[in-house]
């Protein structure tokens, strides 16, 4: 491409011309792979939104590193489903929510729709709401001027997204690069114990009620339910498969890129879960909040290390605030038709964290609920992705193996056992194999 044509064209153009060179076998390696790189990127900042660290800092603080495995079985079930999902999107050329509403019955996509738009908004509540928090901590400002700035800030990266998507896939990966050094440098001033981290890693152990809306709560902030209906419309932003080779060559790319992106974003949750063992298990158990984590942090570890933790949310909730919009609108106009302005979608998403502050709720403990009502929500766009790439007139010769679609409904039975152990346990009733 000359320097002149180069100059005319967007940075997405460019994106997509390269592509198109690795589809033509012009691009060889990495870069080939790297026009392709974003869909999972921008997917893998919902495993890392501030209800992750609000989940991960009770769960370290209260059980160490025993709900360790939680997040890996979480972090497996989620590359699983991220990764049907970009399937879906690349095969069909229709996201999720687009493909439910042409194969479903009107009454069933209009109640998927409904439970998606109340997880979208518990989503966006979490996201909101850890930024704010992150905004007031650090520079002293009332809870309500940070959700504001979080407004503000938020809807001025969305617009990048009328310059194409490369910028906003850019930016996006900035902000996940940062909250993963962020926890790196937190390992550093408050090394883990790496035996304990090890066994809490691969022993399942519930240890008692507590830990059951603990551990729901994980999956419910690792497996994002508008991480899957929004990975599905992002992959068609490239370049479109002329035939089947291109196809499998693209899932190629998109199934490694779900790899690293997820594997990364595990890699944090894990590490969140360490640095709040490490500093607050010991003596701090009854650390519960963000808050208290980041004056709990000063005085136990440095002023360094409250500003790289408080960082690390800032980065976090902006983040995931832009992925939590871009994701509502595709949940809503394709399940329904029905396109809102940008300006408009993120005004209403904002009004949940509104309410919790001028309430007088605790940010925390909302930014947990938060997340348990997306678990309960989440077997809602697994089981309908597990049933559309199951199906052969759907997928046509990329429908799933045998293997694929047994350790899909796997992941559902988990997702569904974990929603199941939490309702019994607020109806009351009690859990003897537990303790």
């Amino acid at each position: 491409m000359s320097e002149a044509v180069l100059q005319r064209t967007t940075l997405s153009e460019r994106t997509v011309a390269a592509g198109q060179e690795a589809l033509d076998g012009r691009r060889r390696g990495l870069r080939a792979f790297l026009p392709f790189a974003g869909p999972a990127v921008i997917a893998s900042v919902a495993y890392v939104d501030p209800g992750n660290f609000a989940t991960n800092i009770q769960a370290g603080a209260k059980y160490g590193y025993a709900l360790l495995w939680v997040v890996v079985a979480a972090n497996l079930i989620a590359m699983l489903f991220q990764a049907l999902s970009a399937k879906l999107g690349i095969v069909t050329g229709k996201s999720l929510p687009a493909q439910c509403r042409d194969r479903f019955p009107r009454p069933v996509v209009i109640a998927m729709w409904l439970a998606s738009e109340v997880a979208a908004m518990a989503t966006d509540l979490a996201e909101f709401l850890g930024a704010a928090i992150g905004l007031s901590l650090l520079f002293g400002l009332p809870l309500f001027t940070g959700l504001v700035i979080t407004g503000v800030a938020t809807y001025a990266i969305l617009v990048l997204g009328q310059h194409g998507f490369r910028p906003i896939e850019l930016v996006i990966g900035a902000f996940v690069a940062v909250i993963g050094a962020c926890y790196a440098i937190e390992l550093v001033i408050s090394p883990p114990d790496w035996g304990a981290f090890a066994t809490g890693s691969v022993v399942p152990r519930l240890v008692d009620a507590g830990g059951i809306t603990l551990a729901v709560g994980i999956i419910g902030a690792t497996v994002m339910p508008h991480a899957i209906y929004l990975h599905s419309a992002l992959t068609q932003n490239r370049v479109p498969a002329a035939n089947d080779r291109e196809r499998r060559r693209i899932l190629r790319f998109s199934n490694i890129e779900v790899l690293v992106a997820l594997g990364f974003a595990g890699l944090v949750n894990m590490a969140m879960i360490a640095m709040a063992a490490s500093a607050f298990h010991a003596g701090h158990r009854d650390v519960a909040e963000i808050e208290t984590a980041y004056r709990t942090l000063v005085p136990l570890l440095g002023a360094a290390a409250g500003a790289v933790f408080m960082g690390s949310l800032l980065a976090s909730g902006f983040s995931s605030s832009v992925v939590g919009t871009m994701a509502g609108q595709v949940i809503m106009q394709d399940f329904v038709h029905f396109r809102t302005p940008l300006w408009l979608r993120r005004l209403i998403t904002m009004i949940p964290a509104f309410v919790v502050v001028g309430l007088g709720a605790n940010a925390t403990d909302s930014l947990v609920i938060s997340q348990v009502m997306l678990s309960l929500a989440l077997p809602v766009p697994m089981i309908a992705l597990l049933i559309l790439t199951g199906r052969r007139d759907v997928m046509g010769d990329f429908v799933n193996s045998r293997v694929t679609q047994v350790a899909a409904t796997a992941g559902c039975m988990v997702v569904l056992a974990l929603n199941g152990l939490l309702l019994l346990d607020a109806a009351g009733i009690e859990l003897p194999f537990l303790g």
